[in-house]
């Protein structure tokens, strides 16, 4: 019987800086009958700016629903020294360490800079291990066009170094299953709904949770052509009366 629902959040509750038509509604429905975790690959800004930018758009989230790749990637390297490619904001959020023993890699956007990668190199070849937050390759932008995130910068320093990264976020089935844990639910009774065929998807799907696919957000029909989601909506405002046919 399902119980749970892992939802993402961009490409599925807002585009760009656009809601989702419908998907208030739909989130006050889902909230009455399932628990609601948010799951979030985004890595530009800290986990408080991504559920104020929530609230503001008028979703209710609580702070202990949302599960960011930086707060895990934070949680993760706690103790140990890292050299963080990142926007101000979550290299703050980081703070400074000890001596040096990680990488990570996150959306850093303009401060993807060949002197920012090429110190990064120079840590990994210096024995530093390699971490990321995520590996998606492009995002849906406040523009309403794809953008680049991080997951090309990722295979940049994998290629130069020939050290493979580890993702912190989605499609590892660690973050998947932290959020499980946190409802006290078994992947058999929680849907993952998402955007990207790859780590949603395919992810959730390779960690024995069935999987929704909206086609908002970064969905191209060929993505289709990747891999065969459980079920198939056109946006989120579908979702309720969906998990109500599949129990």
């Amino acid at each position: 019987m399902l119980k749970g629902i892992l939802l993402d959040i961009g490409g599925v509750l807002y585009d760009g800086e656009n809601v989702i038509d419908g998907a208030q509604d739909a989130l006050m429905q889902l909230r009455k009958e399932y628990f609601l975790r948010f799951l979030s690959n985004t890595s530009r800004t800290t986990p408080q700016t991504l559920l104020q930018k929530l609230l503001k758009m008028g979703f209710d989230v609580k702070e202990e629903e949302l599960f960011t790749a930086v707060s895990a990637a934070k949680s993760y390297i706690e103790g140990r020294g890292a050299y963080v490619v990142a926007t101000d904001e979550v290299r703050d959020y980081f703070g400074s360490g000890a001596d040096i023993e990680v990488v990570l890699i996150c959306d850093a956007y303009t401060n993807f800079t060949y002197q920012n990668l090429n110190t990064a190199f120079r840590h990994l070849e210096r024995g530093c291990e390699l971490l990321a937050t995520n590996d998606n390759r492009y995002f849906r932008d406040s523009d309403g066009e794809l953008s680049l995130d991080a997951g090309g910068f990722v295979r940049c320093l994998e290629y130069a170094s020939q050290k493979r990264a580890t993702i912190l976020g989605k499609p590892n089935c660690a973050f998947f299953h932290l959020a499980l844990k946190s409802m006290g639910l078994s992947a058999e009774e929680v849907v993952m709904v998402g955007d990207d065929i790859e780590t949603d998807i395919l992810g959730a799907q390779k960690c024995g949770l069935r999987a929704v696919m909206v086609k908002t957000g970064k969905f191209k029909s060929e993505d289709l052509q990747k891999g065969k989601p459980d079920f198939i909506v056109n946006s989120i405002a579908e979702l309720p009366k969906l998990l109500k046919e599949i129990g």
